[in-house]
């Protein structure tokens, strides 16, 4: 690569917009009035485990089985406690929370933007009726990634843009930014169509969760997951329709924004269009049916344990603790999950993305929660925190 080719890929880093990794999962709070300055850093503070809301009554086995399945692959400092994770007994409670209590430091996540209370938001896996061929009911297409997508992992060119990844591609010999939402609907694309669907919002919506099922007609459905994205921007669709007073904040939420596209099919393309963002999919071959989909660290997400966190702040595969309430309901919701995803719109050293599980049910919690809540990290005892958690996994 010459360096006249070097500089005009750090050129882009300012042109082509968004280089997360992953997609966007929900709808994000909308930022601060007065936005702090300077970037957001974490204090973590270390706690003994009777400070943590609920602890003593919150069941620990499902935190463990959930803990367990990230154990395939480990970060080098979880890896003792994976090995010992594995020798507790099945069913039981007692060491459950002896394994934990013993190996583990709780450590009080604050911000220096939000304090010690962020936010916390839902996800889950849609289920939405398609087809393998295109038909008159059936018409829009869910890809795969295009052959002319082009991704330059930025560590290459300076090692501080380690998990930043320059998404375009080439016209003549210039590598320009790859195509926006409303380009790529409205163009043949070369890339595999894995399925068709009925339903443009459905399948938006399917995009920000990152994952999800096709149901075939016949009963069969097709699993798929995450595979690339198109390297522009995410913008929040509930956003751009307050900004435009289409409906209140507080009323945007993923079943309003549904309702709001069926009363209103004449604006929907371009409040879709608004977002540029596009996520591409691969289709999930080997994944059982009784299994939840694949998160950040290629293994099965555990429904109402498995948690998408900041990987700046929080290192994947390390347990974590929340303190929040249910959805529109003031009963508390204290537990333990694994950090085991990731999500272009989770931002901040208390900020997470609780995983719901598959289906309607899960979709309905998930697009009523966003709710303030505390977090707690636990590391191995004796282990000194990571200076930089984005590096200790996958």
């Amino acid at each position: 690569m010459t360096h006249m080719f070097l500089r005009a890929l750090l050129a882009l880093i300012v042109v082509v917009a968004g280089c997360t990794p992953l997609p966007p999962k929900p709808e994000p709070t909308p930022p601060p009035a007065k936005p702090p300055a300077g970037p957001e850093t974490a204090l973590y503070q270390e706690v003994g485990f009777d400070t943590l809301p609920g602890w003593p009554q919150t069941s620990l086995l499902p935190s463990l089985r959930a803990f367990l399945l990230g154990c395939g692959r480990p970060p080098t400092p979880l890896l003792i406690a994976c090995e010992l994770a594995a020798l507790v007994p099945a069913g039981d409670e007692a060491a459950a929370r002896q394994f934990f209590e013993s190996q583990f430091t709780p450590y009080a996540l604050r911000s220096s933007t939000t304090g010690d209370t962020g936010l916390l938001t839902g996800y889950y896996e849609p289920i939405i009726d398609g087809a393998r061929m295109r038909d008159a009911e059936h018409r829009f297409p869910v890809h795969g990634v295009p052959d002319d997508l082009i991704t330059v992992d930025l560590s290459s060119v300076n090692p501080d843009l380690r998990n930043m990844r320059l998404r375009g591609r080439l016209d003549g010999r210039r590598l320009v930014p790859y195509y926006s939402r409303a380009e790529i609907e409205s163009r043949d694309m070369p890339a595999e169509v894995i399925a068709w669907t009925r339903d443009p919002v459905e399948l938006f919506f399917l995009q920000i969760q990152g994952s999800g099922q096709i149901r075939l007609s016949d009963g069969a459905r097709i699993r798929i997951g995450f595979a690339d994205v198109n390297g522009h921007p995410y913008r929040s669709l509930g956003r751009y329709l307050v900004d435009r007073g289409e409906m209140t904040l507080d009323q945007a939420s993923m079943q309003n924004i549904k309702a709001w596209a069926e009363q209103n099919p004449h604006k929907l393309r371009d409040a879709l269009n608004a977002n540029p963002s596009y996520v591409f999919f691969r289709e999930l071959k080997n994944l059982n049916a009784d299994e939840g989909p694949i998160g950040a660290m290629n293994v099965p997400l555990s429904a109402g344990y498995s948690l998408a966190v900041d990987r700046r702040f929080v290192p994947l595969g390390a347990p974590v603790y929340v303190a929040t309430t249910y959805p529109l309901s003031p009963e508390p919701l204290e537990r333990l999950m694994a950090a085991q995803d990731v999500g272009g719109a989770i931002r901040g050293a208390v900020r997470g993305d609780f995983f719901w599980g598959s289906g309607p049910d899960a979709g309905a919690q998930a697009g009523r929660m966003k709710n303030p809540a505390r977090m707690w990290l636990l590391w191995p005892r004796g282990t000194p925190l990571p200076r930089d958690p984005s590096a200790t996994c996958c």
